[in-house]
């Protein structure tokens, strides 16, 4: 069999089209190497939230490029995701030993796109509009791992100052309900023990799919298939989280008690100049609705640094967000000027890049304050763990697993644990993981 590697790079989205192009690729006899060096296919699924990913992706097919020439002219270099969908062809222009460009909307056109690159065709296959196929002909080559990410709508329809998503994922548009419920029972039946709904916007999910068509609705139809396994979904924008979604969260047993709900900025004024439609009472509002509704909730955010504008006392505000609405832990980033968003074009308001670098790394030292203090939290309580994986340590065997609220755990056992819900009394916590013993 021919072998080919994918290098995936960005969000969950990606890491799930990338299962979805190896479970295409396996109908040309094509099998997936951790090694690059032994593959016949190369490709790269990119992301173009900053630019710091995009330079990664060129850099690493840069490296390809170079292998190519000096080692194997057959070798075939595919280059897709959301950069491919930005710069379509530009990059065969740039990277001329590039054989193969698509982006997300193309996803299911890779099969006659892989016929056309071994008859030696270069190709860019790059549209706004997504390729509708029938996605129940191919198989999903899905990571080792007790995790299955399953998506249930692409796109945003929210267009932040920012963000470039809906430029290269498009408008949002949903799965139909009898697709992902499948794609879920034939995870579980795999041996998977978690399945996480993916969305650019989660809690949008159905619009246009009918009335009864929510994710509160689908969360409460996949709770419904048998046996022991979780659900979570992740992203959700904070004023899309209706009371019937937390209720459904509440009533669900299988769905845990975990919300990524990203802020991004902690100033009112900075949230409308990033067109974020809540204020900073609103955002708190719902952060309390939430914290109110479980006991054992984790609430994650993202936030950024440096956003153009962005005064020293909006920034302060951002940190005291973290504080006053005991966000659990955030994902952070330095602001970067994406082609096409409006804020690129505010040049005149940027912050220099020495200001955001010493604001990023405040922001992250508040950030890992509050995990700490998170985690301190469940010192004394039992939590109920999925164990992923294991150490040998010290001579002793060290588990690693995730709690409901998506809390890492690490605590003494056997290694034939993995794969198993065990209780664990919490005795211990540390910045970015808690530590207990085996009920």
């Amino acid at each position: 069999m021919k072998k080919v590697y994918i290098e995936t790079l960005g969000c969950q989205m990606n890491k799930s089209d990338s299962e979805r192009i190896l479970g295409m690729l396996s109908h040309f006899g094509y099998e997936e190497t951790t090694e690059p060096k032994e593959a016949d296919f190369l490709i790269i699924n990119t992301c173009s939230i900053r630019q710091l990913s995009a330079d990664k992706a060129y850099s690493c097919v840069g490296v390809w490029g170079k292998w190519k020439k000096e080692r194997n002219e057959n070798l075939k270099i595919g280059f897709c995701g959301c950069v491919a969908q930005q710069d379509k062809e530009k990059l065969q222009k740039r990277f001329p030993y590039i054989d193969l460009v698509f982006g997300p909307s193309n996803l299911y056109m890779l099969p006659e796109l892989v016929k056309r690159i071994e008859a030696g065709e270069k190709v860019c296959a790059v549209s706004e509009r997504p390729f509708e196929a029938d996605e129940s002909q191919f198989e999903i080559k899905r990571a080792k791992s007790l995790n299955a990410w399953i998506p249930i709508m692409e796109g945003c329809d929210n267009f932040c100052t920012y963000c470039i998503v809906p430029f290269t994922r498009g408008r949002e548009r949903s799965r139909e309900p009898e697709k992902i419920i499948l794609e879920a029972k034939k995870a579980l039946e795999n041996g998977f023990k978690e399945i996480t709904l993916l969305g650019q916007n989660v809690d949008s999910y159905g619009k246009g799919l009918g009335e009864e068509v929510t994710l509160a609705n689908l969360l409460r139809e996949l709770n419904k298939i048998g046996g022991k396994f979780r659900i979570r979904f992740v992203t959700s924008y904070p004023t899309d989280i209706s009371d019937d979604l937390i209720k459904a969260v509440g009533e669900c047993e299988k769905v845990c008690e975990y919300f990524h709900i990203p802020m991004q900025s902690g100033s009112t004024t900075l949230l409308k100049d990033m067109n974020r439609r809540y204020t900073r009472e609103e955002y708190g509002k719902i952060v309390g609705k939430i914290r109110k509704a479980f006991e054992n909730v984790t609430i994650t955010s993202d936030f950024i640094a440096g956003f153009p504008g962005e005064t020293e006392e909006q920034f302060n505000e951002t940190l005291s967000a973290i504080d006053e609405f005991e966000l659990d832990y955030s994902n952070t980033a330095a602001y970067s000027p994406r082609e096409k968003t409006k804020a690129a074009r505010w040049v005149d308001k940027f912050i220099d890049e020495e200001t955001k670098m010493n604001r990023l790394a405040v922001l992250n030292e508040k950030n890992r304050e509050a995990c700490l203090k998170s985690n301190q939290k469940f010192v004394g309580k039992t939590l109920e763990i999925l164990v992923e994986s294991f150490e040998e340590r010290g001579g002793k065997t060290i588990l690693a697993g995730r709690a409901r609220n998506n809390k890492i755990a690490h605590f003494e056992g056997s290694k034939d644990l993995i794969g198993e819900f065990v209780n664990v009394k919490i005795t211990k916590a540390s910045t970015w993981h808690i530590a207990g013993e085996l009920v």
